[in-house]
């Protein structure tokens, strides 16, 4: 079995939380997480467990891929800092502004 995504973890998570509102039994609900995620029953068991505490599904985040950037030093020193304050990872703060720039040169051109 290979490791699940942030995104497979979401989708197996809200597969349980589904099945748990549906009211499917725990062992029927364990043997579908199991058969449709390719998951242990153990494993199977431990999203329905997780499923419990859920007040509704959970968001599925779209997949990333890594890139390599070259940003000044002051860049990145800036970045690490509001990382640090924000509690945001680099990651996050960099897809926002990209999104934010890009939304507006697609108006413009």
């Amino acid at each position: 079995m290979t490791r699940s995504t942030k995104a497979g973890k979401a989708r197996q998570l809200n597969a349980a939380y589904a099945m748990l509102l549906g009211e499917v039994p725990l062992p029927e609900a364990m043997r579908r997480l199991s058969r449709e995620f390719d998951l242990s029953e153990r494993q199977a068991y431990r999203y329905l467990e997780e499923a419990t505490h859920l007040d509704g599904p959970v968001a599925v985040s779209e997949t990333t891929i890594p890139i390599t950037l070259k940003l000044p030093g002051g860049t990145v020193r800036v970045l690490r800092a509001y990382a640090r304050s924000s509690g945001l990872t680099m990651g996050a703060i960099v897809t926002r502004a990209l999104a934010g720039f890009l939304s507006t040169q697609r108006r413009h051109g």
